[in-house]
Order: C-alpha cells, then sequence, then structure tokens
C-alpha cells in the first residue's frame, strides 16, 4: 500500500526524577545531600532512509512516546539517560507542525535525521540544589516533561524526471520500456493507483523516472486520483508530458496538453517554471502524423516521437532525457531560511504566562513556563512549595495577580490543580 501522508502526534520521553537523599555513614552523624541527578528523558528523531519508498510503517501509528529517563539514587548515582527513538521514513519526507504549519524538516538525503521532539531535562537531585544559603535541601526536582507536539508527515517521491499525462496515453508502458520498472499495465483508465519509479540507464548516466497516475481536468481542486499525486512533482528536475498523439480516444492532443498545464499551474505556479519536455506517443497509430503537425502548429517546442509498445526512437528520448537531467540543477523545495523560522518560532521569547479570571474568587494561571516549571515540582515538602512559589514570584505572577485585586483566601488554578491564595 502506497501510503505518503500522515497525521500524528509524537511525544518524548519524560526526564527521570532527582533524588532526595542524605549521606548516612558510620562516624558520619551530620551527612550531607546525597540525592544525584534524573537522566533526560528520549528525543523522537526521524531518520531518511533510501530502502523505504512510503509511510506506510508510520499509517497505524497514531502516536509515537519516548521512553523516560532513569530517576537519580543515592549516593549521588545520576540516572541514566534514555535511548533515542529513531522512526525511520522514505528520502523525500518533510515534517510540518501540524498547528503552525511550519516546516520542522526536509529530509533528502539517506542518513539525514531532524530532532521532531526534544527529551525532557532530568530533575536535579539534593546535591546540586545546594546552595550556599541552603547547603543541605530536602526537596528535589521531578523530570520535564517531554515535548509533545502533532505532526503532519509528508512524502514527496524523489526522482529526476516526472511522466505526466491524461490517463491511458501510455505512462506506464513507456516507463516499463525504458526503466527497470514493472508497473501494472491495462487497457483501462487509472491502472497506476500510486507513483511507480524507474532507473534509466545511458553509457555515462544513470537517472530515476517517476510515473505519476493520470491527471484529468479538475485534479488540483481534488478530482480524480492525480491531486493525491501531484505534490510529487514538486520534487522533479524535469516534467515529461506524455501525450497521446493518436487521438485515439476522441480527445485533441493539443488540449490534452493545456489541461495538465493548467491543473499543474493552479496546484503550483512554480511547476510551470521546471524544464519541460513532450513526448508523442502511440505514433504508430493512424491519424498521429496528422494530429501532430496540427500540434507542432501551435506550439513552438521541440517534441519527441515514439511508440512506447514498439520500442521506437526510445534510445533518442533516453538520451535526450539523459542530457537534460545532467544540465538541471537540483531545486531546493524548502530552502533553509524557511526552516529556520521554525526554530525562531519555537524559541522566540513570550510573555511566560497568562492569567484569566474565571469569577470572583477564582484566578487561572496558563503558560508553558509555569506548567512546565509545575510539573517538575515534587510538592511533598514545604520546601519544595515554598520554592515554587519563589519561581512565580521571580516571574512577576504575584504582581499580576495583585494588579487584578485578587484577595486573601481566593483559589489559583494551574492545570488540574488548585491552590489558595495567601500573601
Amino acid at each position: 500500500m502506497f501510503i505518503d501522508e500522515v497525521v500524528m502526534e509524537v511525544e518524548a520521553g519524560r526526564g527521570g526524577d532527582g533524588c532526595m537523599a542524605f549521606l548516612r555513614e558510620k562516624f558520619v552523624p551530620m551527612g550531607g545531600p546525597n540525592g544525584g541527578n534524573g537522566g533526560k528523558g528520549a528525543d523522537i528523531i526521524f531518520k531518511a532512509d533510501e530502502g523505504l519508498r512510503t509511510l506506510l510503517d508510520l499509517r497505524y501509528q497514531k502516536k509515537i512516546k519516548g521512553e523516560p529517563g532513569q530517576n537519580g539514587e543515592g549516593k549521588n548515582k545520576n540516572g541514566s539517560y534514555a535511548e533515542d527513538k529513531i522512526i525511520k521514513v522514505p528520502v523525500g519526507t518533510t515534517v510540518k507542525d501540524y498547528d503552525t504549519g511550519m516546516i520542522i524538516a526536509d529530509l533528502t538525503k539517506h542518513n539525514e535525521e531532524v530532532i521532531v521532539a526534544y527529551g525532557g531535562k532530568g530533575g536535579r537531585g539534593n546535591v546540586t540544589l545546594a546552595t550556599r544559603n541552603n547547603p543541605c535541601p530536602s526537596f528535589a526536582e521531578r523530570g520535564e516533561p517531554g515535548e509533545i507536539r502533532k505532526i503532519k508527515v509528508e512524502l514527496r517521491m524523489l526522482a529526476d524526471v516526472g511522466l505526466v499525462g491524461l490517463p491511458s496515453v501510455g505512462k506506464s508502458t513507456l516507463l516499463s520500456m525504458i526503466t527497470n520498472a514493472n508497473p501494472k499495465i491495462a487497457a483501462y483508465h487509472f491502472t497506476t493507483l500510486s507513483p511507480n519509479l524507474g532507473v534509466a540507464q545511458t553509457k555515462d548516466n544513470n537517472f530515476v523516472i517517476a510515473d505519476l497516475p493520470g491527471l484529468i481536468e479538475g485534479a488540483s481542486e481534488g478530482v480524480g486520483l492525480g491531486h493525491k499525486f501531484l505534490k510529487h512533482i514538486e520534487r522533479t528536475k524535469i516534467i515529461a508530458h506524455v501525450i497521446d498523439m493518436s487521438g485515439s480516444e476522441g480527445r485533441d492532443p493539443y488540449e490534452d496538453y493545456q489541461v495538465i498545464r493548467k491543473e499543474l499551474e493552479e496546484f503550483s505556479p512554480k511547476l510551470l517554471n521546471k524544464q519541460e519536455i513532450i513526448i508523442a506517443n502511440k505514433m504508430d497509430l493512424p491519424n498521429s502524423k496528422d494530429n501532430l503537425n496540427k500540434f507542432k502548429e501551435k506550439i513552438d517546442k521541440q517534441v519527441y516521437e515514439i511508440s512506447a509498445l514498439n520500442n521506437e526512437n526510445l534510445d533518442i528520448l533516453i538520451n535526450a532525457l539523459s542530457e537534460l537531467v545532467k544540465n538541471t540543477k537540483e531545486e531546493i523545495l524548502y530552502d533553509e531560511a524557511i526552516q529556520e523560522k521554525h526554530v525562531l518560532y519555537k524559541f522566540k521569547k513570550e510573555k511566560p504566562f497568562t492569567i484569566i479570571k474565571e469569577n470572583d474568587h477564582t484566578f487561572v494561571i496558563e503558560g508553558e513556563q509555569v506548567e512546565k516549571i509545575f510539573k517538575m515540582i515534587n510538592f511533598n515538602t514545604e520546601e519544595a512549595i515554598s520554592r515554587f512559589a519563589k519561581k512565580l514570584r521571580s516571574m512577576g505572577v504575584d504582581e499580576e495577580l495583585e494588579k487584578m485585586n485578587i484577595k486573601e483566601g481566593d483559589i489559583i488554578k494551574i492545570l488540574d490543580y488548585e491552590f489558595e491564595y495567601t500573601k
């Protein structure tokens, strides 16, 4: 099954909890803090593998979750880092943030990889938390939660030449004759239900050709099958228009050519700037010569006359395609500048919290930083609670609450927890 688009959720591993422990040895009656730090949680990493051709492995995975880091232990033992979770995807895979549409990565090379979700840092043990003012803290941090995000994974197959055309013009037959591919071929429309790849060879060059499912008028708006595969044309160096010059189905070859160009333009105007080649197929049939002459009167471009079925002039076509491939630069679909915007988006400075007055006596505090700190606090001791309050105060939460006229005894909500406000 060919799958080229998947929406899923990824959750990196949580960091291990820090340990609260104290040195207990003979003849050491006042041993100091002795708790180690937690280990880092697993990152979720996508890695390009040239041996894969589909996103089928991801199709039924609604969520990918990384392992947590190990907890710290006494005797100042730090927890182990969790092993990163590596997900292999085909070369040509684009990963986007589903909520923002920003590009996380465009994996176009074998073994290229990207961290899609970052594992949480390990919580600090009470050894690390010791300060001059508090040399023996009786608390430790919980591990930081791993990053959770919804992503869209798209595959655009990598090919040097993309064969495009209306159904039954002979694209699959042509691919089978000039490459090592064995696509399904039959005398009815939409025989090809997914892209087929083949490698063509000349004396001095090898290049990849993709047979893309037949387009029809309205494909860019979702009509027929072609709209699912138009995006694969974006990665090709050369667009090869395959035209049934015999007009065997009562169609006009020139109108066929214009229909395909219109669909390409409506999907992405940049596609018309790609190098293109026109292939007049089925030249062995009646009316083909007359139709070709009429076609050439309307278009001032070189046309390669072939019969894929009878293997006529295919060597000329292959050599022409080979030269075009060698002389056409590879186009970068998503440049680094676009991908850097994602980094800026992720780490841009924002107000670390928002406060919503739910009613006269209830205030809801929200914000990624506040919630992250909250999740890392172990509320088992008064000292830990006091530390959390100090962190909120240093962020300006208390000042903001007072501006909103909070009163002693009012309720503060953070996530699913409630606290009573005291000055």
